[in-house]
């Protein structure tokens, strides 16, 4: 293998720090609709709202768990910088294997999160579609 250098790890902060950005977007995407829900569910409890309630708290675990992967990978690429720079370079490799491992584990996430989401559009299109 080559030798890792100080830019292969830097490569990943700027796609990781977009990911964590869009990650951000959609948990706040969630608070808000969690809070629209919370106040429906006040005036009128129903059987409809509180699947709502409980697809968009799955879906919101599943943001908070990739955020922590994405961070996570973020800081081992970081911890992998800094030991190429005390030249560890063999425990770098390795630390900067782990990061990768986490950011596509992050993306799994991402993945499952969607067809969720999806899942729940759906239920409103076949609302209208039955219409």
């Amino acid at each position: 293998m080559e030798e890792l250098t100080l830019t292969t790890p830097a490569l990943l902060f700027s796609a990781i720090s977009l990911i964590m950005l869009a990650y951000t977007n959609r948990f706040l995407a969630y608070a808000a609709t969690i809070r629209s829900l919370h106040d429906k569910y006040i005036q009128n409890k129903n059987s409809v709202l509180i699947a709502q309630i409980q697809n968009i708290k799955r879906r919101l675990y599943l943001t908070r768990s990739m955020q922590i992967l994405g961070i996570s990978s973020l800081l081992l690429c970081v911890l992998t910088m800094f030991l190429i720079y005390v030249q560890q370079q063999f425990i770098a490799i390795w630390v900067f294997g782990a990061a990768l491992l986490l950011l596509i584990a992050s993306l799994a996430y991402l993945i499952l999160e969607i067809q969720i989401s999806v899942k729940a559009l759906e239920h409103h299109i076949s609302d209208i579609e039955n219409s």
